[in-house]
């Protein structure tokens, strides 16, 4: 009998407040109802000493208090479980609670005491991560695994770049200065199938380059494209198949056509989209499933799992860069101080939310309290820098068969995913953006010459260089496993 053990299970953590903010965007959105629920899948891997327990959240984001949080409130219940064993990672839906302590408003628009705060929900959340973790350690049973590729027309580049050598996300690709997408896009769909002692399918792990965020900018709680994706899995195999969500490296990449302009297909804004893109993923995973034949199912995979602390360079600002956003500051807030444009940015975003069919965004990252906020940033890493000159996170990596999987705090851009991917030993690697820690945005060389959001200090704190250096570091680490 195979020594190679799984184990999966599920629970829902989607709040029941009457009120509760959505987390993912600059201005404050109160949920007014449920589109779908809020899940966290566990899955364990486990053979001789090598134990991985890979948790799936649909929410917008890992903090690592979160994660060290959860590792602690698991090993304290199951203490066989080493804390490094256990790492997280978002579905990076902008429909789900904060999961930081404090919410993005809380001062300037707070909410009454009906709503849920931040830290009650993350104490239910975390009650409800240790509930699947304990299903899928009680459950481990012998396993198999099976590796499967697809192909989904999801993700697409989301920076419009211009003539003058700029660039907006979700940028206008009908003005007569647009050269161009700055990035390209991996319609690639990266599985791997689990079965019983039996050979019957029991899960899938789904890696896509695209966040989950047709309803981004929507008012009801959704676990958007993946958590449809999900179900209709398990109309196919039935309720006890489950889904671990991973998003690849996606930072420039959005479920929306900027070059068709919504002309052809839905303009994934709205919750017309999320059927849509889950029948496409859900097509691609039923097509690669149907392919693999029975040799290739593995009870006795080769299986490592490692983790290891990972140290980058932050993104520098320059002084040029210090004296030019202290200097933006006292203009703009001359013209306007913060707190009224703030008030003046929500306004004009719930208006543009408020013309009959128009797609989003709503809210331009060009505004002048958005302007504020990019300046005080530099001003911030500026003062910063040299006290808090790198960011650090636990990296894990696996080889499961002839896969290869590694984990990344950041919004990390498409390029950086293609080295990885291209330069791995493995027959499919798997990359998992936005777990263990909330490092944002990590911009290409591009992005950072470009600017506009995604590009600038205020989105995130590693720059291209540490891109690079974190590339170098995963594919060192996966082809040890394969040397």
């Amino acid at each position: 009998m195979s020594n190679f053990m799984i184990g999966w299970g599920e629970a829902d953590i989607t709040p029941d407040a009457p009120k509760v903010e959505l987390a993912g965007q600059y201005y404050q959105r109160v949920a007014r109802g449920i589109h779908s629920r809020l899940k966290t899948v566990a899955l364990v891997m486990q053979k001789e000493q090598d134990l991985a327990v890979m948790i799936a959240l649909d929410v917008v984001g890992i903090p690592e208090e979160l994660q060290n949080q959860a590792r602690e409130i698991i090993h304290q219940a199951i203490p066989e479980i080493p804390l490094q064993a256990i790492f997280l990672n978002a579905i990076h839906t902008h429909n789900a609670p904060y999961v930081r302590p404090a919410g993005l408003f809380r001062d300037w628009l707070p909410l009454d005491d009906e709503a849920l705060k931040p830290a009650d929900y993350i104490e239910f959340l975390l009650k409800r991560v240790l509930d699947a973790v304990k299903q899928a350690w009680t459950g481990r049973q012998p396993g198999a695994i099976a590796n499967a590729f697809g192909q989904a027309r999801i993700g697409h580049c989301r920076r419009a770049v211009y003539a003058n050598g700029t660039a907006e996300m979700y940028g206008d690709t009908n003005r007569a200065d647009f050269v161009g997408m700055e990035a390209g896009e991996d319609s690639g769909v990266e599985l791997l199938f689990t079965y019983d002692a039996q050979r019957r399918p029991t899960g899938a792990i789904i890696n896509v380059a695209c966040p989950s965020q047709v309803m981004e900018a929507t008012y009801e709680i959704s676990s958007d494209y993946m958590g449809a994706t999900r179900e209709l899995l398990k109309g196919e195999f039935g309720a006890n198949f489950h889904t671990l969500c991973q998003i690849s490296a996606a930072g420039c990449q959005a479920p929306r056509d900027l070059v068709r302009r919504y002309r052809s297909e839905p303009d994934f804004w709205h919750a017309d989209g999320v059927p849509v893109h889950a029948q496409r993923l859900f097509t691609a995973t039923m097509a690669a499933f149907k392919q693999i034949p029975a040799s290739a199912i593995q009870a006795d995979p080769l299986f490592q799992h490692r983790c290891a602390r990972v140290d980058l360079p932050i993104r520098r600002a320059s002084y040029c860069d210090y004296v030019k956003a202290k200097a933006d500051i006292a203009r703009l807030t001359a013209i306007m101080p913060e707190h009224a444009a703030f008030l003046a940015f929500c306004k004009e975003t719930h208006d543009n939310e408020a013309i009959p069919g128009r797609p989003g965004p709503y809210d331009s990252k060009l505004h002048h309290f958005v302007l504020i906020q990019n300046a005080k940033a530099v001003v911030k890493r500026y003062e910063n820098q040299d006290a808090t000159p790198r960011f650090s996170y636990d990296m894990q990596t696996l080889r499961i068969g002839d896969c290869a999987m590694v984990n990344v705090p950041f919004e990390l851009y498409l390029v950086f995913g293609q080295i990885i991917k291209a330069r791995s030993l493995a027959k499919q690697t798997f990359i998992v953006q936005l777990s263990g820690a909330s490092g944002s945005y990590l911009p290409s060389p591009e992005a950072e010459r470009f600017g506009g959001y995604g590009g600038l200090i205020v989105n995130g704190i590693v720059g291209s260089d540490g891109g690079y250096l974190l590339a170098d570091t995963a594919v060192q680490k996966i082809n040890s496993f394969f040397a």
